[in-house]
């Protein structure tokens, strides 16, 4: 066995079942925060739509930290993109969430762009001792 040195940090969690339950929750995180987002960025313009972006840049970094793989960052970011894609289309009645201002435009934007920079600068996981085989 070896030794851990203080301060090091491991990928969370280390069991593939525990991992995929983690992302499946990861991914659910992301359709509320969608969702959330959608209804706050168009209530309350302008601090509603920094609120909205800056909770899902949360969510995606705080996914990516978790796992510390990229995927712990695009699994929110998949469910918060399945969310805006299913809130944009309007219905029969001609009723919609995103009214065709700037505000909408860069809350659909911005969260893709925050989605897509937090899963390339994803932190690594730790390197593997080499007492131990993979």
């Amino acid at each position: 066995m070896s030794a851990r040195v203080p301060g090091e940090r491991s990928a969370y969690p280390c069991g593939y079942g525990a991992r995929i339950a983690v992302y499946a929750a990861l991914v659910l995180l992301g359709l509320l925060t969608g969702v959330a987002g959608t209804l706050v960025q168009g209530g309350w313009f302008p601090l509603g739509l920094l609120l909205a972006l800056a909770a899902a840049a949360g969510l995606f970094w705080g996914g990516a930290t978790l796992c510390r793989t990229k995927v712990g960052a695009a699994a929110p970011a998949a469910g918060w993109l399945l969310a805006v894609l299913l809130t944009t289309s309007s219905r029969a009645e001609g009723d919609f969430l995103y009214a065709a201002g700037i505000g909408s435009y860069v809350y659909l934007f911005g969260g893709m762009l925050v989605a897509v920079m937090c899963t390339t600068i994803a932190l690594p996981a730790p390197p593997v001792s080499l007492d131990k085989n993979r």
